[in-house]
């Protein structure tokens, strides 16, 4: 513990920085975006499918944008990168509450999706990968406790605020609140970090560094990536079509949003143990099984009608979840190095934003032709006890190779 509180505090400035990344992209993510659904949905006269669609459709073409700009990382200071960031994530805010036709919400949408979801979560993640070496995984889990915070305290705080001010007048809140914390977190990463060195005698497990376009023509990289996409596939999924599953199940309105309390808290908690597991053991070695405690919600999930149904999903949900934030922001420099990070992750990052598209859309599309939700879940369950089976097999492979390329410590 002694250590731990002496790495928080010698990182602070960082690590404050990569925090505030990911509580800001919340403004971006499925989960806040969701909480306006019903009110968006009722004054556009969308429907689950219709409105699923256009949100899928704004987060592919964001998701197509990133792997253009997410470059941006490798090739300017982090404080500049944040700046910009923020300030068109604010703008996305923005115009959502100023919407007044399909065309203006799917701008809005796709602002928020590509710089909230998209370039702030790409950002810090690249910036912890970048920063810090042997103590990666530790940092990555606190940085990411801001997106952790974020959905516990936010769902809750958007229903009280949207009964005072109506859902527009949350949107507001949200622009103000990102230009008001854009300075004060640019001067925060004003500083660059160099990584620690491995101790003297040790051997660094580091892959040789690879360009986005070695790294695109390797079998792995895909193998990988629909490992790491799958909690954003399904979680988007379960969160943007919440609405739905608590009025077919007759659950009280505040059931889900109560439920959030407990998947944040677990998802803390699984957060800083993979963060000690991944500095441990590597990322790697953590992959083929952090996908089956999600498996196993989505069977509850699918099968129980009560209430608590929800609590456990969510519960068994935030252990995986809580393990893929220090697995994301590993994993991609134990295979691929760190020198052009920035450029991969983009596409990875783009991979992720695209399934978190895709599952919402097809789910709206499915319950509007009558395929019963139940079974989709159950579906989704099934996709990650699949990949977890092909990874345990994979990863094996990709470790040997990267023992291959491990240099001595200077």
């Amino acid at each position: 513990m002694t250590g731990y509180l002496r790495f928080l505090h010698s990182n602070r400035r960082w690590l404050l920085g990569g925090f505030a990344l990911f509580l800001m992209s919340c403004f971006g993510q499925t989960f806040f975006v969701s909480l306006s659904a019903g009110d968006i949905r009722a004054e556009y006269g969308l429907s689950h499918g219709e409105f699923g669609s256009l949100f899928m459709l704004a987060t592919l073409a964001s998701a197509l944008a990133l792997t253009q700009i997410g470059s941006v990382v490798d090739r300017f200071g982090a404080a500049g990168v944040a700046l910009g960031v923020f300030a068109f994530l604010a703008a996305g805010a923005a115009a959502m509450a100023l919407s007044s036709h399909v065309a203006a919400l799917f701008v809005a949408l796709f602002l928020l999706r590509l710089f909230g979801q998209g370039m702030m979560t790409h950002t810090s993640f690249t910036l912890m990968g970048r920063w810090f070496g042997r103590e990666r995984g530790r940092a990555t889990s606190v940085a990411t406790l801001g997106l952790n915070t974020g959905e516990a305290l936010l769902p809750l705080a958007v229903v009280a605020l949207a009964a005072l001010v109506g859902w527009r007048g949350t949107w507001w809140a949200a622009a103000v609140l990102l230009l008001v914390l854009v300075w004060p977190v640019s001067a925060l990463m004003s500083a660059e970090r160099e990584p620690d060195p491995v101790p003297e005698g040790g051997r660094e497990l580091r892959a040789r560094d690879w360009t986005r376009r070695q790294a695109l023509r390797d079998p792995c990289f895909y193998l990988v990536a629909a490992a790491m996409a799958a909690p954003a596939l399904i979680g988007n999924t379960v969160f943007f079509h919440q609405v739905y599953l608590v009025e077919s199940r007759g659950w009280a309105p505040a059931a889900f949003a109560a439920a959030f309390t407990v998947y944040a808290v677990t998802t803390v908690v699984f957060n800083l143990v993979g963060g000690q597991l991944v500095d441990r053991f590597s990322a790697m070695r953590l992959v083929p099984v952090y996908l089956l405690p999600l498996g196993f919600g989505l069977v509850v999930l699918a099968s129980v009608a009560g209430q608590w149904g929800a609590f456990a999903f969510m519960a068994l949900y935030g252990v995986t979840n809580g393990l893929s934030l220090s697995l994301f922001g590993a994993v991609w420099p134990e295979v691929y190095g760190t020198a052009h990070l920035g450029s991969i992750r983009s596409v990875v990052v783009a991979v992720m934003v695209f399934a978190s598209a895709a599952g919402p859309g097809v789910a709206g599309l499915l319950i509007d032709a009558g395929v019963p939700y139940p079974a989709q879940l159950a579906a989704l369950g099934g996709y990650c006890l699949a990949v977890s089976a092909v990874m345990a097999r994979v990863v094996p492979l990709l470790r040997a190779r990267v023992l291959s390329q491990s240099v001595p410590a200077d």
